[in-house]
């Protein structure tokens, strides 16, 4: 389960008697201390032993437990939070135990830090159950651990469950909801609430003031900023001072730097004094807004008034003015600050000497560098990094070498991103032997070796040398892991054989990457690795492990049967694993994660692929970000498939922003787009959700650009998105520039029919179908079902059904498309005898529905109160077939639950998930509301219930 970070609780051990009761307020003040009780306890669950159950080793420590060293207990286990639960239940079975208001309010603070808001809804309705009145506290909690995850809907939901319980709420709980608020951007709904919360007279801490004015500050409500810091004074008795830098930095930090100077002239006007804190915020304000000659002028006021001017303002201006290029001016404020007596920071230095080198001036850099040694400043890494990337960039690889080799003899460990830094320098400088040389100690380090392997291939492609360093640094990479799974596979077929000797054994032994020698790796061909690669698996392994992960038997239960079976996992074993198990998302990322664990055993990118895949598709995409990172840190390199599938989970949940910036990203890394990477991206961005019609025109011309041509799928997509945004000069010179260099020109054509008609534009349809004949095209079944269906949403029955006689005329077979078509505008005008003889005419002309004529006839019926009719439908859709999908589901479910047969939409939805067909919230939501419609409550919550299962199932925390 993904763990956010928090602070561990501490709290003092009260002296308590050891009973069997959960009561501890009638004890004697005399009872021993049990906090060796409590630590024993705690270190069992937060022990990590697979062998042996956690209840049975409770059970085995043999102590009585009360409610008070169970709430101790579990406030030790804010980390562990699968082991908090598994205790928090265990302790509840005991005989005489019973929770208290407490001990829930600690489980829920642990489930609030998961994000596990399953349990925390769960742990709400067992307090009920169990009599246990939820205090102001346990409402704090839950709305303080919502607005964290920026789940302000939830917050708002609990926070009106605790005034309908009777519960008062209280300064506590109106933070939170504030904060939350604030932090989600709803300034407006904040700004109520605090209303609400000052008319009781209750006041918020400085930090949620702060964020309140600095969000009203930013929607501009100036006025509300200004009655806020009049509450600061009064109802929270703040000092002038304090209310005054509030109300700066508030400002200042949302841009408003008008008001802000404005603050700061009243501030001065009334003979108070401005310190150095509200200069430094002030100053800090004008740079982010790139007004450091405004910042740098009114230092230069406040000095005239004897007003103190810290170190950290002459930081600012300084580095401001060298971030943007004004090195001149930078380099003048840093020789007047040392001529004042000031030692700028290091820090300052590093920041100068890099903008010094990037502007060519190598003298002066190397110059100031040796400056702040002068000055008792010993360089640490980020200055040393510095130093030599700018020895690499001028051409002085030696001296880079040098300095490099001079910070480890002092002490000074090269980060990751040091020694990055150093290889993409050398790359470019094309000193490539250097490069692998540092590659190769950046590798023995044992550092994350992330991207730098490919861009040392990438930045260096035209140098044929490169190419083969670059070949030799895949091998060393891959070659010790290859060859110790092939020695893990060794071993385990001589486990069995007793005739071997401890020669045998020695040669088995796992070899490090660095005990290689390079005649072993050189002889360790590009094949040979392909053929350990292409690892083979034993179908009944497969089916063993993914029935255990498809089981609804508890993890403990499962890891056990894992450890038990011995069974060898190759990356195309767990590759396959995955991907039968992708609906189970929570067992197949505990899996994932277990398998890492194993010796001899190691990801690869295909394996990351998957995982990251099922993340996405449970819309968790944290874990997924997170999944990806690690996969980089563990020398993964990421593929254009990975980022791929990336970009069309953020797409398939209409984040089509997210996606465009992983395409950026994408690229930004030099990773080169597949077809399909473009293709999902356009797809997406031309769909309802998410919409951006600006960047679908600009990627399609990039795709082209790119050699890539668009399938049929996409063209027709893309053309009804352009259709319907009025976009018509564009989507006609898609068609003539591109679908004609990939489709017939009667496809072309017949596909922006299809487009203008489904767009409503049918008289743009009728005049291009006149043009057909000269460009080249006949009017054939699929462009008159066009628009037969086009006419017929448009109201015009007439003219489809002459449409029908022109195309029976000419002996065309109408296509299933137009009989559906025509069904449906049958049903909408309750002409039911000719729904009928439809039909009739499908099966005379041999023509089978499909499944969205069989949607459109279930649809039809219900409409018609003709429940037993769409029964039968739908009843027959599984028979015989088309099978029903996902939409089909949804429509009958909903057509159901409008009816007032929210059971029998209940029934789909059981039906939906045995199928391996997974619900949407809207399908809940549904049959939820109509339950409760239907007077049937007790349904209802079981309707909740399936779907808390159904998500803690696909859920990957871990």
């Amino acid at each position: 389960m993904l763990i956010r970070r928090s602070t561990r609780f501490h709290f003092p051990l009260r002296t308590v008697r050891l009973c069997q009761t959960g009561r501890s307020d009638d004890l004697p003040m005399d009872s021993r201390d049990v906090s060796p009780v409590v630590h024993q306890i705690a270190g069992i669950v937060l022990s990590e032993d697979p062998g042996v159950p956690l209840e049975d080793s409770l059970s085995a420590a043999g102590v009585a437990i009360d409610a008070e060293v169970a709430e101790t207990v579990l406030k030790r286990c804010l980390k562990a939070p699968v082991s908090a639960l598994r205790f928090f239940d265990w302790v509840g079975r005991r005989p005489g135990f019973r929770h208290t208001a407490e001990t829930y309010n600690s489980m829920i603070h642990i489930a609030g830090e998961a994000r596990d808001f399953d349990l925390v809804k769960d742990l709400l309705a067992r307090m009920d159950t169990e009599s246990v009145k939820a205090d102001v506290k346990t409402w704090t909690t839950v709305v303080s651990q919502y607005g964290k995850a920026g789940l302000l809907g939830g917050a708002l939901l609990s926070f009106e469950k605790m005034r309908s319980c009777g519960v008062e709420a209280d300064e506590a709980v109106y933070s939170s909801l504030v904060r939350a608020l604030c932090e989600g951007k709803k300034i407006e709904l904040a700004l109520e609430f605090y209303r609400e919360m000052a008319f009781k007279g209750m006041k918020l801490d400085e930090y949620v003031y702060r964020l309140l004015m600095t969000g009203l500050a930013g929607s501009g409500d100036v006025g509300s900023v200004r009655s806020i810091a009049d509450d600061m004074a009064k109802v929270a008795g703040m000092t002038e001072y304090a209310v005054n830098s509030s109300m700066l930095k508030s400002f200042c930090v949302s841009g408003r730097m008008e008001e802000a100077l404005e603050l700061v002239w009243e501030i001065r006007t009334k003979n108070v004094c401005i310190d150095n804190q509200q200069v430094q915020i002030l100053v800090d304000g004008l740079c982010r807004a790139g007004r450091i000659d405004d910042a740098l002028e009114f230092v230069g006021e406040v000095e005239k008034e004897n007003v103190s001017v810290g170190t950290s303002v002459y930081e600012s201006l300084i580095d401001s003015y060298s971030k943007r290029g004004n090195i001149l001016i930078a380099r003048e404020l840093l020789d007047n600050w040392k001529k004042l007596g000031f030692i700028p920071s290091i820090s300052l230095y590093t920041t100068v000497i890099q903008r010094l080198f990037c502007l060519n001036e190598y003298a002066e850099a190397c110059k100031l560098y040796e400056e702040m040694k002068a000055n008792g400043i010993e360089p640490d890494v980020v200055a040393v990094t510095a130093l030599v990337a700018g020895h690499v960039r001028h051409g002085y690889i030696s001296e880079a070498l040098e300095v490099f080799e001079g910070m480890k003899s002092k002490g000074l460990k090269p980060t990751r991103k040091a020694y990055s830094v150093f290889i993409n320098e050398l790359c470019k400088a094309s000193e490539t032997e250097v490069a692998r040389k540092v590659f190769d100690e950046m590798r023995g380090c044992g550092l994350g070796v992330g991207n730098e392997l490919s861009r040392l291939a990438r930045k260096s492609m035209d140098d044929r040398k490169l190419c083969m360093t670059t070949k030799e640094i895949k091998l060393k990479m891959n070659a010790y892991r290859v060859r110790n799974q092939e020695i893990q596979r060794k071993q385990a077929d001589l486990a069995t054989n007793s005739s071997f000797s401890h020669e045998d054994v020695d040669g088995l032994l796992p070899v490090r990457s660095s005990e290689m020698s390079s005649n072993e790796l050189h002889q360790l061909s590009s094949s040979e690795f392909d053929q350990a690669g292409n690892e083979c698996f034993n179908e009944g392994d497969l089916m063993e492990v993914t029935g255990l992960l498809s089981s609804s038997c508890d993890w403990t239960d499962i890891q056990d049967a894992l450890e038990k079976s011995g069974i060898h996992f190759s990356s195309s074993l767990v590759v396959e694993i995955l991907h039968n198990c992708r609906r189970h998302g929570s067992a197949a990322m505990k899996f994932f994660s277990w398998v890492a664990r194993k010796p001899g055993y190691q990801h690869t990118v295909e394996t990351y692929n998957m995982a990251i895949k099922i993340a996405g598709s449970g819309k968790d995409f944290k874990y997924m970000r997170m999944l990806f990172e690690e996969m980089e840190g563990k020398g993964c390199e990421a593929t254009a498939d990975t980022w791929t599938i990336m970009l069309t989970q953020y797409g398939r949940a209409g984040l089509t922003k997210m996606a465009l910036q992983k395409f950026k990203e994408m690229k930004a890394g030099k990773c080169k787009p597949k077809g399909s990477t473009y293709k999902y991206l356009i797809l997406f961005l031309c769909e309802r959700k998410g919409r951006n019609v600006d960047e679908a025109i600009k990627l399609s011309r990039k795709m082209i650009r790119a050699g890539f041509t668009p399938d049929k799928e996409l063209a027709e997509t893309y053309l009804l998105c352009l259709c319907e945004t009025e976009n018509l000069t564009e989507a006609r010179a898609f068609v003539e520039s591109v679908c004609r260099k990939c489709f017939t020109s009667q496809i072309s054509y017949s596909m922006l029919v299809k487009a203008l008609c489904r767009a409503g534009r049918l008289e743009e349809a009728a005049s291009l179908v006149d043009e057909l004949e000269n460009l080249g095209c006949v009017i054939d079944q699929y462009i008159y079902g066009s628009l037969v269906h086009g006419l017929l949403r448009g109201g015009k029955h007439d003219d489809a059904l002459a449409k029908v006689g022109k195309m029976k005329e000419e002996g065309i077979v109408p296509t299933v498309h137009v009989y559906t078509s025509l069904i449906s505008y049958y049903f909408k005008t309750k002409q039911m005898e000719n729904v009928a003889k439809i039909l009739g005419e499908m099966r005379e002309d041999g023509c089978p529905p499909s499944i969205i004529t069989y949607c459109t006839l279930i649809r039809g019926y219900m409409d018609e109160g003709r429940v037993i009719d769409a029964w039968s439908v739908f009843r027959m859709m599984k028979l015989k077939g088309p099978f029903p999908d996902f939409k089909t589901y949804s429509m009958f479910i909903t057509c159901l639950c409008k009816v007032g047969r929210s059971e029998e939409g209940l029934q789909l939805l059981h039906e939906m998930i045995e199928t391996g067909i997974v619900p949407s919230t809207v399908n809940f939501r549904t049959v939820f509301y109509g339950l409760n419609r239907e007077g049937k409550p007790d349904l209802a919550r079981s309707v909740l219930q399936v779907k808390w299962a159904l998500m803690r199932s696909r859920k990957c925390w871990l």
